[in-house]
């Protein structure tokens, strides 16, 4: 049997304990990141995360050997210089402050560019001199004007994918355009036997949000319209049944304290109608006094009596629906 170095058995010892003691862990890829900007990364996490490099075989028996379900499955992410990451908060605000953390960084010759790199037009502030051709060598277009080295439109040098060259990462650099990102990298993480990849902790803040009001709002129609009684349909499924009792009541010409009123109104409207009638039939059928209201008063469409009390309503709920999906948003993800 081999002998294995005792410093080895304990950097796993240590690795199992951090894995076993910390309730989310991830797995992070530190490549190309300058040690100086590691060293501020660390310290920005610090009293947050804990971030731990070590071999790849000790880190993959580590987790291994750890008494948690499924976290094995964290080695299959261990690319490029990997490293794990140990925190209380979960995967999705670490995502996000991490990715919230990287700075622009210039491109190298060889890496695969992320985006789209365009150069965008403008003055260069370069003076006129052998700068002018190697633009032009690697496809910027660009000419002098004024006496300055100008790009003439902007230009697309690295489409999203391709591999950028040693001549257009040196121009990129003279030209104070820096493409790339340098961070941490988080490749996946664990929580509660579940592992979640990147592609899944990459969350859009707006369209999730809008995607909670919108859930939110069918939920309360559908309860309304089931007649299902909770905490948010109940005053909605009230104020329903309240407008339907009163319009019930309005075209039953029932006399209540809410109707009466409404219907005197309806009946005056309908007597200045009838009189209106008879007047076009015979001028001398209505006295001056009728007559004279007639001319002055202007017809409108009949509403519901509820209609304009239920648009107030809606209107109102629709902003309190608003307003309780950004604060259930803010409680999933803050």
């Amino acid at each position: 049997m081999p002998h294995v170095a005792e410093w080895k058995k304990e950097e796993v010892k240590e690795l199992k304990n951090l894995i076993e003691s910390h309730p989310v862990v991830g797995m992070a890829d530190l490549s190309d990141i300058p040690a100086p900007q590691l060293q501020k990364m660390r310290q920005s996490l610090r009293g947050s995360a804990m971030l731990k490099m070590s071999r790849k075989t000790l880190m993959d028996l580590a987790l291994n050997d750890s008494g948690k379900t499924k976290v094995e499955a964290l080695s299959n992410h261990m690319d490029g210089q990997p490293a794990l990451i140990f925190t209380e908060m979960n995967p999705f605000k670490l995502y996000k402050i991490l990715e919230g953390s990287k700075t622009p960084a210039p491109a190298r010759a060889g890496s695969i560019a992320l985006a789209d790199i365009v150069v965008p037009k403008g003055d260069t502030g370069f003076m006129p001199g052998p700068i002018l051709g190697e633009l032009q060598k690697i496809g910027i277009p660009a000419k002098i004007e004024k006496g300055k080295i100008v790009i003439t439109e902007d230009k697309t040098i690295v489409a999203e994918g391709e591999e950028i060259s040693r001549d257009v990462a040196s121009m990129l650099t003279r030209l104070d355009i820096y493409p790339m990102e340098v961070g941490i990298d988080l490749k996946a993480a664990y929580e509660d036997e579940t592992i979640y990849t990147s592609d899944i902790l990459t969350i859009d803040d707006e369209q999730t949000l809008s995607d909670v009001q919108k859930a939110y709002t069918q939920a309360i129609n559908l309860s309304v319209n089931a007649v299902v009684f909770n905490s948010a349909s109940t005053p909605a499924l009230i104020s329903k049944a309240a407008g339907e009792a009163l319009n019930l009541a309005f075209n039953a010409e029932v006399l209540t304290s809410k109707t009466t009123d409404l219907l005197l109104a309806k009946a005056y409207s309908q007597m200045l109608a009838l009189a209106s009638e008879a007047a076009a039939k015979n001028a001398d059928a209505v006295d001056d006094e009728l007559n004279n209201k007639l001319s002055s008063t202007v017809s409108a469409p009949e509403t519901s009596p509820a209609e304009d009390e239920k648009e107030e309503e809606e209107q109102e709920d629709e902003e309190d629906k608003e307003e309780d999906a950004a604060a259930g948003l803010g409680a999933l993800f803050g």
